[in-house]
Formats: C-alpha cells, sequence, structure tokens
C-alpha cells in the first residue's frame, strides 16, 4: 500500500494500477542535467519506502563534453523491487530522457513497451543535429515499439518557477526535479523525504529551494492531472532480514571497512593516494574522518602515494593506498618493495576499461593477471576481490587481517561498476566483527642479542617490529636479504630460498580461509565460476535456471591467490565449467593453468556489466549442447 500526503486522483479516464515484482528505471540527460542527484534521490526515497534497490551510475568519459551530445551522456539506473535484488537490473522497464542525445544513447537497452518519457521541448534542429538525428525520432514512428509519453518539461517548469525568483538558466537546473515528481507519481513514491531533503541543502538559499520545491511538486501533480498515463506501477515493500541498514556504494564500504579495521586493532589509519576515476571517492570519504585517527595523504603522483604507503607500514601503521589501472601500473615497483620487505598494507584497485586511459567513467574486470603476476621477478602477494558494494566492507576486513597476520601486501579487487552503485547495507553489530591482534616484538632475541628482522614463524611469517623500538634497530629495503638474519645477499642459493619462502608464505594464507561454496548441487553438468562483481548477474542466471529444472550451480571467488585449497575438488566435480568475465578470460587461464580444466570462457568487454540474460543465455546454449550429445 501506498502512503501518500497527495490528494486522491481526480482525473476523469480511469486509471489501472500495476504490480510489479520489480522496476528498472534510467534517468538520462546531459552531465550538467542533474540525472545522477535524482537518481540518489529516488534510490533514498524508495529504500525507505522498504523496497531492495540496486543502483548503476553511467558517468561521462569527458569532463566538459559539449552539451547536448553523445558524449556527455550522463546516467543513472535504480532497479528497485520486492524481493531481493542483485543487479541494477537487464532490459530497462522506464527511460527518461532528457534531450535526444539521452534518447539515442540509451534506447536500445528499454525493453519492447518499456515506458518512455521525453522533454520533448528538447528536440530542437540544434540538438537532434548533435545527437546525429537527421529526422525527429518523436515524428518518424521510430519509436512506435515503446510506450512513449511526450512531456514538455522545459516549458512547464519554467511555468512552475516563474514565481520563485530564479530566472533564466538558474530556473532550467531545476527540470531533473521536475521530471523527479513525475517519476514519484508514475512509481507510486512520496515525495515526503525529497521535499525535507531540498530545504535541508537548499537552506541558506531560500529562492533556490523554493524553485526545486515547485518543480518537483509540478511534475507530481502533472502526471496526477494531465491524464496522459493509463497506469501506474507499484512494487510492494520487500521481505528482507530485519536488522539497521542504510545504502552504501563500494568506495563508501571500502572506506568504513577500512576505517573499521583500523580501529579494532587500534592502530592508526594512513590512506596515500593520488585521486584517479573511479577510485578518488575513497580519499574524499577518508578525508572526512580526522577524528578516527585517520591520515590522508595526496601524492603528487602514484609512485610517491605507493612508497608513503611502504614508508606508514614500515613505522608500524594501517597502510592503505588506492587505484584503478594505470595507477596501479606505476605503483608496481613500489608493491615490489614492500613484497621483499614483507611489510603490511592494503592496495584497493577500482579496475576499469584500459587500456591506459581506456574507458575512466566505465567498469572493466581486466586488472587481474596484472594484480596476481604484474609486478618484475616472482613477487607473490595476496589477492581478493569483492562481490557487491556491501561486501567491499567485508572484504577489507579481512584483507587487514591477512596483511597483518602473513606479512604481506593484500590487493583488493573492485571495479567501478561496484564502487559507484548502491544497495542496502545491514549495519553490521560491532560484538560479531572480527578481531585484530597486533603484537610487535619489544625485546631482541636473537644471536648477540640483536633483532633478527627474517627469523619466521610456523607459518614462516616474520615479525613486525616498530622502528624506534629499543633494541630492534633493522634494515629491510629492496635487495635481497639473508634469511633471518636480513643483511644484503647475493648468494644464489639464498636467493632460491627466499622466493620458495615468500611464495609458500601466501599459499599459507589458504589455511585461514574458507572453503569454497556452491549454489546449487555440488555436482552436475554444468559450474558457473564467478569472481568480482560478476556475482550478481551469474546467481541470479543460475538460480533462474535452476527454476526450470536445469542442471546448474555456481561458485564464486573472493580469494584469487591463494584460492580457497578445495577449489580444484569442486571444479572437479563437474562435467563443464563456465567463467563469465569482464574481460578476455584473464580468471579463465588462471583456472586452466592451475587445475587443468578445459573450462568455458565467456567475455565481455563493453564497459558495461553482464546482464544477467547474457549469462543465462549461455547456461542454455551449453546445456542444450550437452543434451543433444546425449540423445
Amino acid at each position: 500500500m501506498v502512503v501518500s500526503t497527495e490528494p486522491a486522483d481526480t482525473r476523469k479516464k480511469p486509471l489501472s494500477i500495476i504490480e510489479r515484482e520489480e522496476l528498472t528505471v534510467r534517468f538520462a540527460g546531459d552531465s550538467g542535467d542533474g540525472m545522477q542527484l535524482v537518481g540518489m534521490q529516488m534510490t533514498n526515497t524508495t529504500a525507505m519506502f522498504g523496497n531492495d534497490v540496486s543502483t548503476f551510475p553511467d558517468y561521462p568519459a569527458e569532463i566538459r563534453a559539449p552539451a547536448g551530445t553523445l558524449a556527455g551522456v550522463s546516467g543513472y539506473q535504480l532497479n528497485f523491487g520486492a524481493h531481493k535484488l542483485r543487479t541494477a537490473g537487464d532490459r530497462v522497464n522506464a527511460l527518461i530522457a532528457m534531450n535526444p542525445a539521452a534518447l539515442k544513447a540509451n534506447i536500445a537497452d528499454l525493453e519492447t513497451g518499456g515506458i518512455l518519457v521525453v522533454n520533448e521541448d528538447a528536440f530542437n534542429k540544434t540538438n537532434l543535429a548533435k545527437a546525429g538525428y537527421t529526422e525527429n525520432p518523436l515524428e518518424d514512428n521510430s519509436l512506435s515499439r515503446y510506450q512513449l509519453f511526450r512531456v514538455p518539461v522545459d516549458k512547464l517548469n519554467a511555468e512552475a518557477c516563474a514565481e520563485s525568483g530564479l530566472t533564466g538558466r538558474a530556473t532550467a537546473r531545476c527540470k531533473n526535479f521536475y521530471a523527479l515528481g513525475l517519476c514519484y507519481w508514475l512509481f507510486g513514491r512520496s515525495i515526503e523525504a525529497t521535499e525535507r531533503w531540498i530545504k535541508d541543502k537548499f537552506g541558506g538559499k531560500p529562492a533556490v529551494a523554493d524553485a526545486n520545491l515547485r518543480a518537483l511538486r509540478a511534475g507530481y501533480y502533472f502526471g496526477e492531472t494531465a491524464e496522459m498515463f493509463p497506469a501506474r506501477y507499484l512494487v510492494a515493500p520487500a521481505k528482507i532480514a530485519t536488522g539497521r541498514y542504510r545504502k552504501v556504494t563500494g568506495n563508501e564500504a571500502v572506506a568504513m571497512g577500512l576505517v573499521t579495521a583500523a580501529l579494532l586493532a587500534k592502530k592508526p589509519l594512513f590512506y596515500g593516494s593520488y585521486p584517479i576515476t573511479p577510485a578518488s571517492e575513497i580519499l574524499h570519504e577518508l578525508s572526512k574522518h580526522k577524528n578516527f585517527d585517520v591520515r590522508t595523504f595526496q601524492a603528487e603522483d602514484e609512485i610517491a602515494a605507493m612508497t608513503s604507503v611502504v614508508g606508514a607500514a614500515f613505522a608500524g601503521a594501517f597502510a592503505v593506498t588506492g587505484t584503478s589501472g594505470p595507477g596501479m601500473a606505476l605503483k608496481q615497483e613500489g608493491i615490489g618493495l614492500a613484497i621483499i620487505a614483507e611489510l603490511p598494507m592494503v592496495i584497493v584497485n577500482v579496475q576499469r576499461g584500459g587500456p591506459s586511459t581506456g574507458l575512466p567513467t566505465k567498469t572493466e574486470q581486466a586488472d587481474l593477471h596484472q594484480a596476481v603476476w604484474g609486478r618484475n621477478g616472482e613477487a607473490p602477494l595476496c589477492v581478493l576481490a569483492a562481490a557487491t558494494p556491501a561486501d567491499c566492507f567485508a572484504i577489507v576486513l579481512e584483507a587487514f587481517r591477512i596483511a597483518v597476520e602473513f606479512m604481506t601486501p593484500v590487493i583488493v579487487l573492485t571495479d567501478g561498476y561496484l564502487a559507484n552503485g548502491a544497495e542496502p547495507w545491514m549495519i553490521p553489530d560491532t560484538a560479531k566483527l572480527p578481531k585484530f591482534t597486533i603484537k610487535h616484538p619489544t625485546e631482541p632475541d636473537g644471536e648477540e642479542h640483536r633483532f633478527l628482522p627474517y627469523k619466521r614463524d610456523g607459518r614462516l611469517v616474520r615479525q613486525w617490529a616498530v622502528p624506534g623500538t629499543p633494541g630492534l634497530e633493522h634494515r629491510i629495503g629492496g635487495l635481497e636479504k639473508r634469511d633471518v638474519t636480513g643483511e644484503v645477499c647475493y648468494d644464489p642459493h639464498n636467493h632460491h630460498h627466499m622466493i620458495c619462502t615468500r611464495r609458500k608464505k601466501i599459499d599459507n594464507i589458504a589455511e585461514t580461509i574458507p572453503p569454497l561454496g556452491v549454489l546449487g548441487e555440488p555436482s552436475g553438468d554444468l559450474l558457473v565460476l564467478g569472481w568480482g562483481s560478476t556475482y550478481g548477474p551469474i546467481t541470479t542466471a543460475v538460480e533462474r535456471c535452476r527454476a526450470k529444472g536445469m542442471s546448474v550451480s555456481c561458485a564464486h571467488l573472493r580469494y584469487i591467490d591463494p584460492m580457497p585449497k578445495n577449489t580444484g575438488e569442486v571444479l572437479s566435480r563437474f562435467r563443464t565449467v563456465l567463467i563469465p568475465e569482464m574481460n578476455l578470460g584473464q580468471l579463465l587461464a588462471h583456472i586452466r593453468a592451475a587445475f587443468l580444466i578445459d573450462a568455458i570462457g565467456l567475455s565481455k568487454v563493453q564497459g558495461k556489466p553482464f546482464m544477467i540474460q547474457e549469462i543465462e543465455s549461455k547456461i542454455e546454449e551449453i546445456l542444450n549442447h550437452h543434451n543433444g550429445r546425449k540423445s
């Protein structure tokens, strides 16, 4: 049931109420049209209503692309449902296009029969030409397979804001709230929460607040009184586990995880970084938390950022850096130093489309090989991958646990989809969070009563001595060291020994991680194996196929190096293994090499996440082929 303070429907034509299990809505317009803002407002309102939500912001790659062009289109997709969601949706059910370029860039994703709301005022000759249209798509019948609703947003927004005191361009900036108000009516949402937000946000600018409120309300009442729309669409609240929730993006979850880990360990947190899309928000968020003993350092380049983190780790701090693929390339020599010095730290790589500058605002999973093998020499470290935006919190806690227990750098892989996408996150019970026990040596215990920096325990882990501790003076660095004593050593047999020891230490991490779980039957015709942000579409596709009676299960890797000890056993129990990933088969190559399994790859390198249907179709193709051979 939708509760609203707005007046009852007074229209003359009958209005249908269509109930849906889930809906996918996309706002699209120029980068200056405020699509991200209204998308987030609708997300917050929908979450407060009780729906499960999953979002996917889509930013233009160019900072100042010409207005009205395809390069400048910005989008925000929201999937909300009456059940648990794992993706931001496949085909779009409703597209709100603020200009011709937004229409052209997004229309291919709108389902046949889907709702298409356009700002018809923007479809003039100039904007049509900028978008590459030779004919007006609103007039040439090319949109006949959609439910097209032409709304003069510019005109109606100007009329609504006429008495606000704003004029011209300032008034035009309110049209995003006009479109939002219309969507609130269309999808049965109340405008009250957004009204409060506008009053708080623009409290110091009364005219701006008044104009945006007028636009929001005018859009809502237009839907109610225009008799243009034959139906409203309602999605009931979802049944989810009881608890306190908040909306969180992957980058926000990473930042909160870093702060939490440091607090649990009673350690200062040092974050050294160079701004890079789409990882910069981690730096922005952490800079707000000096009260939690967080120190942020914006370095002059990626090399300086990485070596500052090496220094912070040597000094005994919880040390972290964050970047994306091009930045990781520059950090690799510093990471190699951290590996040979055996210092604990976390490196977060928010992957984006490459190579080089590539697709800065788009998502990809193409840095797995770089993470596992990207350094010179035999330079092993631990590699983890987050599965969902909310999982970024948990994976960071796990990364710190491994880093300090095994004295190693740990790379955490997220990507643009996880970083910018949002979902509800149940705020954890602090009493159930993992405990961090940090033990720094306080007295020398070696020969001649001096500290031995490479003396190891049963898991081959050396001690983390804090510089300045009396009697624990020691040297570490990039030159190979003699085992145990730590002096520079060029002995070939010692070098071989140290190389094997560092590799074995990373392998020993597998003794402390959970086994690989399987959703579905433990054996069968097909296993779909994923990593990273493919978790949502893979899991949903497998659940749909299993509901059709297909012999398919799935497993998801959060630990890439080392992998869970039972990974080979799990893979061997299935006739075929399918690995969907947003690259040309990097995990596929890793699995084939490690387990001699001729798995099948499904690649997508388009700057977009997988759709559920793409994986579902590949599952059906493989199983139909199996059944054909059986017959």
